[in-house]
């Protein structure tokens, strides 16, 4: 009798804790799968610096636009939160994939377009990771250091192209000049040796 009594009172009390626990665990897995967009995260340096273009890689930058329009957006997602960045990561994205496939001719060279498609897969898997449901700031921030990682390379080969470019058309400069040397002194020996035959016949 008192055995079965006990049994009565000790069931639906197992039950009722194992309800409770089972409310507690579903609460902690559903908080655990609430997207990260706490505003209070910032993502990047506000003070984040990228290598400046060289002159001749701005000038060329004028006629190349997007390029402009995507260096601005990427020195502006450094030192936002989630959903700013998130917004931007759309922006970056867009602006990579018609840096792609608008590249001037005559920049379309081995060295730029690998920085390119650098370029344009570490924008892409920006806007992955900041578009998950659940929200991971560690990879959010390392895609955003490295998506800043390809876009100074590619600036650095731009600035590397143009100083290159200098160099060689100093050095064809300079031979054109040596050529035209070689040949003031060619015909001056020659007029010399022609004048000098007249003067014999005198």
């Amino acid at each position: 009798m008192a055995l079965s009594f006990f049994m009565k009172i000790l069931i639906p009390l197992l039950m009722v804790v194992g309800f409770v626990f089972s409310c507690g665990n579903n609460s902690e897995e559903n908080l655990a799968e609430v997207p990260n967009n706490d505003a209070s995260i910032i993502f990047g340096n506000k003070n984040h610096a990228f290598p400046q273009l060289s002159e001749p890689a701005q000038k060329q930058a004028v006629h190349w636009g997007v390029l402009e329009d995507f260096l601005a957006e990427a020195q502006n997602a450094n030192g936002t939160n989630y959903q700013d960045l998130r917004n931007r990561s759309e922006l970056l994205n867009e602006y990579a994939d018609s840096l792609f496939k608008k590249i001037p001719d005559t920049l379309n060279t081995k060295p730029i377009h690998s920085r390119l498609v650098v370029l344009k897969t570490r924008t892409a898997l920006l806007s992955q990771v900041s578009h998950q449901a659940t929200i991971d700031s560690l990879k959010v921030q390392l895609s955003l250091e490295e998506m800043n990682s390809a876009v100074k390379d590619l600036i650095v080969q731009l600035n590397e192209k143009f100083q290159k470019d200098k160099i060689d058309f100093s050095r064809k400069e300079d031979e054109e000049n040596e050529l035209k040397k070689q040949q003031r002194t060619k015909d001056s020996i020659f007029n010399l040796e022609l004048q000098d035959k007249k003067n014999k016949k005198v």
